[in-house]
């Protein structure tokens, strides 16, 4: 009998989920036909491995994500592009389509598990695996909440008040939520590079970028300085001005020459931080873990709070880089922000620096 190529789907919506589906293959092996694949000499078979992209909109994400379904390919694994935010029935198109694959498959692994599109897709498959890959600092919050046996929110949302979508889409988060969590006959794992306590029944299996560094580089490494943006003052947490003057003064003081942005930082912002700072704007192609093994990069890297802090000190393990994180000041919040904002980015460097031993920088 040939091989049940739908073994295993996997979900993604960003380019970092899917390498860190790429990283979990690696490291775990997936049961592609009942054999792990560590099991088996040479590289990882990915042969059984789906991967779904569910599209999003904007430009950049777009192009980093066909970057690593290249990558994906290469690899060996199989992609399917889904055009699932075309327009208001493309949604059920997407659904439809991936309906036959989701019943039959034993496994699935998702990227984000706030995302209602794949909350959706959750109610459809008959799995009795589910692993959840890093989508970066919304790991520690997912893994909190459902700790808890909370609903699911991510934690930049303002306030806690439910809007009337989420009203109408609340049964589906709650069987959502029910679905991740573990029961006898249904195993859920957590693959992760962060920092995070196991909820009862659940296995966390450590992400540490195994592929990623067998690979790419070792990097070549430059004499200046690099800042990693961050799309906190997209999201509404930080605002624009006072983040502005931080990377101005950051630039100053470290002899910073790059500002590698976030994906979804604005054209606007960053024609006005390169007008400002005089900062070469880096648009990367590709994850910032793949840009910075590759090289060239900085010898140090400063960061705002945000996943790189925990994921760049494991990709650039053994080199000669050194990461470093700057807070953010309260002041720096909007009147918006979330009432969790604070204590929540403050976690992240806190635990960075327990973790890896990161130097703070002030701004």
């Amino acid at each position: 009998m040939p091989r049940d190529t739908s073994a295993t789907v996997a979900f993604v919506e960003s380019p970092v989920q899917l390498l860190n589906v790429l990283e979990w293959a690696h490291s775990s092996g997936p049961l592609l036909d009942g054999v792990p694949a560590q099991q088996r000499p040479g590289a990882p078979d990915l042969s059984g491995l789906t991967v779904v992209v569910l599209s999003p909109t904007d430009p950049m994400s777009r192009g980093q994500l066909r970057r690593m379904a290249e990558l994906a390919r290469d690899a060996g694994t199989k992609v399917r592009w889904e055009e699932a935010r075309g327009g208001p029935t493309a949604p059920l198109h997407t659904i439809g389509g991936l309906a036959p694959m989701l019943r039959r498959a034993r496994r699935i692994v998702m990227g984000d598990p706030f995302s209602r599109y794949v909350q959706l897709l959750l109610t459809v498959t008959r799995a009795h695996e589910l692993v959840v890959v890093d989508d970066g600092t919304a790991t520690m919050e997912f893994v909190s909440q459902l700790a808890r046996g909370e609903r699911l929110v991510r934690w930049h949302r303002r306030g806690s008040r439910a809007g009337a979508r989420d009203v109408l889409f609340a049964p589906i988060s709650a069987a959502a939520r029910r679905r991740l969590t573990p029961a006898p006959r249904r195993a859920v794992e957590v693959f992760s590079a962060m920092p995070i306590e196991a909820p009862d029944g659940v296995t966390v299996t450590p992400h540490t970028f195994g592929w990623t560094r067998a690979n790419f580089g070792p990097p070549r490494l430059t004499k200046g300085a690099d800042l990693v943006g961050t799309s906190l003052v997209e999201t509404g947490v930080v605002d624009p001005e006072r983040y502005l003057a931080a990377v101005a003064r950051l630039a100053r003081t470290h002899g910073v020459t790059r500002y590698f942005a976030h994906r979804r930082e604005s054209a606007e912002k960053l024609r006005t931080l390169h007008a400002r700072t005089g900062l070469e704007i880096v648009r990367p192609d590709l994850p910032l873990e793949l840009i910075a093994r590759r090289g060239p990069i900085g010898r140090t890297v400063v960061s705002f709070p945000s996943t790189v802090v925990h994921t760049l000190p494991l990709a650039l393990a053994g080199t000669e880089v050194s990461v470093v994180v700057c807070d953010i000041d309260p002041q720096w919040l909007t009147d918006t922000a979330s009432p969790r904002a604070q204590g929540f980015l403050d976690g992240v460097t806190g635990t960075a620096r327990d973790v890896h031993g990161l130097a703070t920088v002030a701004a």
